[in-house]
């Protein structure tokens, strides 16, 4: 069967190198490689926000940490500030192995093997690239949910100074820095995404015994708590 693809070429491979993505693609597989992949933490499309990572409309062709409002890590933009620009080559390398290519990124992905995929990964997200004023009309692919928090839990307005105080066992693993080497970055995240996190481990909807021990013993005020305290933190 012959893939229909919406940019040119597909793939070229250096002798002796890795193989790279191009400007090619399969942007409907693309798709389902980013619900799968990106968006619990990635919005793109009509109405997308920062959630834990930044949105990523009109990525391509932007120079790095670029996005008003959202904290990249000191790592990012050290590259940003030495010029670094998102096109398909640097996606292609970041999207392979983010530690590699920024050695202290928030971004907790362990890469994505298959040069195909990234490819089609990129013919997807270059969909909202193409034309930033003509994004398709598509619902954003939000942060994944994988539960429900009632209103008033989220309502909830933490305290930062008693989330510090409380922060030493979340910081035993998760560091400060946001860094994410093996155990994911908790930092900057927006509170509403921190406090369902939290909700989903405390509820069993989310399995991890440490997590799920953690969250049992916290109220609702002190999840709030973390949550103030990690939103901001410096």
């Amino acid at each position: 069967m012959v893939r229909r693809a919406l940019f040119p070429a597909i793939l070229i491979a250096g002798l002796g190198g890795p193989v790279a993505a191009q400007v090619g693609g399969d942007p409907e597989r693309g798709e389902v490689l980013f619900r799968s992949d990106c968006a619990s933490c990635h919005q793109v499309g009509q109405g997308a926000r920062n959630r834990v990572g930044p949105h990523l409309n009109g990525i391509f062709d932007r120079q790095a940490g670029q996005i008003e409002d959202f904290r990249y890590s000191e790592d990012m933009m050290l590259r940003a500030n030495a010029g670094l620009k998102w096109d398909f080559e640097s996606l292609d390398r970041y999207i392979e192995n983010p530690r590699v290519f920024v050695s202290r990124t928030r971004m907790n992905y362990a890469g994505m093997e298959s040069a195909e995929d990234r490819s089609d990964l990129l013919a997807y997200l270059r969909l909202f690239s193409a034309d930033p004023a003509n994004i398709p009309e598509a619902a954003p692919t939000a942060a994944a949910v994988d539960h429900e928090v009632a209103p008033e839990i989220l309502a909830i307005v933490g305290d930062p100074a008693y989330g510090e105080y409380l922060s030493t066992e979340c910081t035993s693993c998760h560091q400060e820095s946001g860094a994410a080497n093996g155990i994911p970055s908790i930092t900057n995240w927006p509170a509403d995404v921190f406090v369902t996190a939290m909700h989903a481990y405390k509820e069993g909807v989310r399995e991890h015994n440490v997590m799920e021990m953690m969250a049992s013993r916290l109220s609702n005020e002190e999840i709030a708590a973390l949550a103030a305290y990690f939103e901001n933190i410096e």
